[in-house]
């Protein structure tokens, strides 16, 4: 006798795919050639200062990865996380501000002698609520803590060896919040040249696709009645969002295959008897490329005001209520410096096009990257298939992998740093590939 399925449960998701691009990803990672880089970068003196830096900073800034992933604060409420990176930089004798650029969890320090080019090094530390540090913005953290206090050390002791500034930036709200990109718009990239962070994954990727991302409300308003007395007097709210949802869905055929639309009806109703007045869908607007994004914007606006037209209701369209996060733009040469130095530590970060690009998310670190040059390459902490997002990769994000993704993660910052600042060949390098990209564009205006 064949037994009913259980209907109160959903299905189990088929992995298939994500074992095809496993497969496929090892296959172009085999046919792809090892990084080089035609620049000399910093001597070998100065990085073998930064290697045994770190090893005297190790159990701190591991103890650090720690504690950030136990506190797991969400975006703009990061104030123990600051307090805990702060103190451990004050107990180096690393003097910061906090509380900058209008944020209160963000915090600053500086090294180097300031005579030459000023590179950030980009800290977050937010984590996703309920399920933490799914992302491993605690890795992203530590090893940027760890970078700075090598290179800071390397000061120290030969002020020579670190011309120019290297800026440790605490930003804070990244997770939905576009936290960097409110701090820009207050003038925290104002003076620095160059940018780079490092972010957790199932793979060592030196370069990979980040989405454009903005946020939308739509409104709808209708007409109350009673839906079975008097129907025909209303004007249903809920069947505009419905026709919205649907004409989002509609849309997908008709858009870039790397473009992402995805919604929920924040607001459906209240009651089944009344025909509903009022009715909101959030939506994320994804796609590749600025100039895609802002037109798959325009198509949506096109969608809500169609199904407001069908069914007699008003809508409201409200975009961006945080700052729209941009495409990250990545700056070749310093993905080829940071991958070099990662090749000596032994992973084989992989090249764009390699990992398949519809795995793929957003950060505001794509609004970082079209102001300045800048990088936000990949370090393994997880298995592949486990997705960022997940208590599974909250769990990943403290074991010794994670620890031994901050060692490597810190030298290959605090390197690619030191290889901009050093070399001026590279430097120039940098700045010519961002022009030839487009250059800087208007952020904070591009979608007016």
């Amino acid at each position: 006798m064949s037994r009913l399925p259980d209907f109160r449960t959903p299905t189990n998701p088929d992995d298939s795919y994500l074992d095809h691009i496993a497969h496929e990803t090892r296959v172009r990672a085999d046919q792809s050639a090892d990084w080089s880089s035609p620049f000399t970068g910093a001597p070998a003196t100065s990085l073998d200062v930064v290697t045994a830096s770190l090893r005297d900073v190790d159990e701190d800034v591991t103890a650090l990865a720690h504690t950030i992933h136990g506190l797991a604060e969400t975006a703009y409420e990061e104030h123990e996380s600051v307090a805990a990176i702060t103190a451990l930089l004050n107990n180096h004798g690393i003097s910061t501000e906090t509380g900058m650029f209008g944020v209160e969890t963000t915090f600053r320090a500086s090294t180097g002698n300031g005579q030459g080019r000023t590179i950030a090094i980009l800290a977050e530390y937010d984590a996703l609520p309920e399920i933490g540090h799914a992302c491993g913005h605690n890795v992203i953290a530590a090893s940027a803590v760890g970078a700075f206090l090598a290179l800071a050390k390397l000061h120290d002791k030969d002020p020579e060896a670190v011309p120019g500034t290297v800026v440790l930036l605490g930003t804070p709200a990244e997770e939905g919040h576009s936290g960097k990109e409110v701090m820009a718009r207050a003038g925290a990239f104002d003076g620095v040249d160059a940018a780079i962070m490092v972010h957790g994954y199932g793979y060592d990727c030196a370069e990979q696709v980040w989405l454009g991302r903005r946020l939308l409300r739509v409104t709808f308003s209708g007409v109350a009645a009673h839906a079975s007395a008097q129907p025909f007097m209303g004007r249903n709210a809920l069947d505009a969002a419905n026709l919205f949802y649907q004409g989002l869905g509609l849309l997908r055929q008709q858009m870039p295959q790397i473009s992402r639309l995805h919604a929920v009806i924040a607001d459906g109703g209240t009651r089944p008897s009344i025909i509903t007045e009022s009715a909101t869908v959030q939506c994320y607007v994804r796609s590749k490329y600025p100039d895609t994004l802002k037109e798959l914007s325009d198509r949506v606006d096109d969608v809500a005001r169609g199904a407001a037209l069908m069914t007699g209701t008003g809508v409201d369209i409200d975009w961006d209520e945080h700052p729209p996060s941009l495409p990250v733009r990545t700056n070749s040469p310093l993905t080829a410096r940071w991958a070099e130095h990662e090749q000596a530590r032994g992973r084989t970060p992989l090249q764009g096009g390699v990992l398949d690009e519809s795995i793929a998310a957003s950060t505001d670190f794509g609004n970082v990257s079209y102001r300045i040059p800048g990088i936000h390459p990949l370090i393994k902490v997880a298995d592949s298939e486990v997705a960022l997002h997940t208590r599974d990769f909250a769990d990943a994000a403290q074991t010794p992998e994670a620890e031994d993704a901050v060692r490597d993660a810190a030298f290959g910052l605090a390197a690619t740093a030191l290889d901009y600042l050093v070399d001026d060949a590279l430097a120039a390098e940098v700045s010519a590939d961002f022009e030839r990209d487009g250059g800087a564009i208007d952020v904070a205006d591009y979608f007016n």
